[in-house]
């Protein structure tokens, strides 16, 4: 198999980061990767963890998916500008009442997750049309499924994302170009950890008493414990994204995370869609405390799965 080029956004920490590192270091070598991320003074971490597969196997470059211009000067910087895989990763998150949160601030949100596939694939999509082969891979989420409360504008672009590539996927089968979305749950990483600290900081004046109650100790009180009871590692995202572009049919949609399955489900079991939220209404408002325990039990269980795990190997 001839060594496939990779073009992989996002990648100064977080998935991006893990999967370029996963995929610099096959060892069949089959990947060359172009790590790219925005600003690279930020580059250090990727360097470290790439270790002796910088210059070889990985390389960093700068690209902004915000600006077309950047996007293209990075395709053009590479060999032939052949680009057998694009991972489209870069993203930013936003959480709160959006009575606190600013037009331009929603703007960006969209510009990065959702604009910024757009613009990586009016440069990229036209030479994979061409040569009639490439696959296409982005870091969706489950909510791009079923939106979360205080999430509204982050499921927005992700549901925006969604609707984007299941039109795409179709003119794609056309061109034999494959197209993936990974859909992770909870992931414990910078993004998560900056997302929850620009939550914790949000001005909260601008909304009634009660919404700022329920922000504050409902949403971020139960933050942290849904990712540590539900969370995956972004090694662990980068693990299911590597078998995904690997896969000879690799499915449309994947979802990371089996946990978090029986959530999405219910979305599909109620065409009426009065399902998922009655419930959702239920466990935050009506039965948050069985909720919580139920989080708890979930990470208990993990817990020992790894403790037994850690167990069982040979003593070194």
């Amino acid at each position: 198999m001839a060594r496939r080029n990779v073009l992989i956004t996002g990648c100064s920490s977080g998935i991006g980061l893990a999967l370029a590192v996963k995929m610099a270091k096959d060892e069949q070598k089959r990947f060359k990767v172009y790590a790219t991320m925005r600003n690279l003074a930020k580059k250090e971490p990727l360097e470290e963890a790439a270790g002796d597969r910088l210059g070889k196997t990985l390389e960093i470059k700068q690209l902004d998916v915000c600006d077309e211009l950047s996007i293209k000067a990075c395709v053009n910087s590479i060999p032939d500008r052949r680009i057998d895989v694009l991972v489209s990763n870069a993203g930013m998150g936003l959480i709160g009442p959006i009575e606190c949160q600013t037009i331009e601030e929603m703007k960006t949100v969209m510009d990065t997750n959702f604009f910024g596939l757009v613009r990586l694939l009016k440069e990229i999509l036209p030479d994979m049309k061409k040569r009639k082969s490439g696959h296409i891979v982005i870091i969706s989420s489950v909510m791009g499924i079923q939106g979360i409360l205080f999430n509204d504008v982050y499921a927005a672009s992700k549901f925006a994302v969604e609707g984007f590539c299941e039109s795409l996927a179709i003119q794609a089968l056309k061109f034999k170009l494959q197209l993936s979305l990974i859909e992770p749950g909870p992931v414990v990483t910078e993004f998560e950890r900056k997302v929850f600290e620009d939550g914790m900081k949000m001005d909260l004046s601008a909304a009634d008493a009660e919404t700022a109650e329920m922000f504050t100790n409902i949403y971020l009180k139960n933050y942290k414990q849904i990712f540590q009871s539900l969370g995956q590692s972004a090694e662990d995202v980068a693990e299911h994204t590597v078998k995904i572009i690997l896969a000879e049919n690799p499915p449309f949609r994947h979802q990371t995370n089996t946990l978090y399955t029986p959530m999405t489900t219910l979305k599909y079991a109620d065409p009426n869609g009065d399902l998922p939220i009655d419930i959702f209404y239920k466990m935050v408002f009506q039965h948050d405390k069985i909720f919580s325990a139920s989080l708890n039990f979930i990470k208990l269980l993990r817990w020992r799965s790894r403790k037994s795990f850690d167990l069982g190997k040979p003593s070194q």
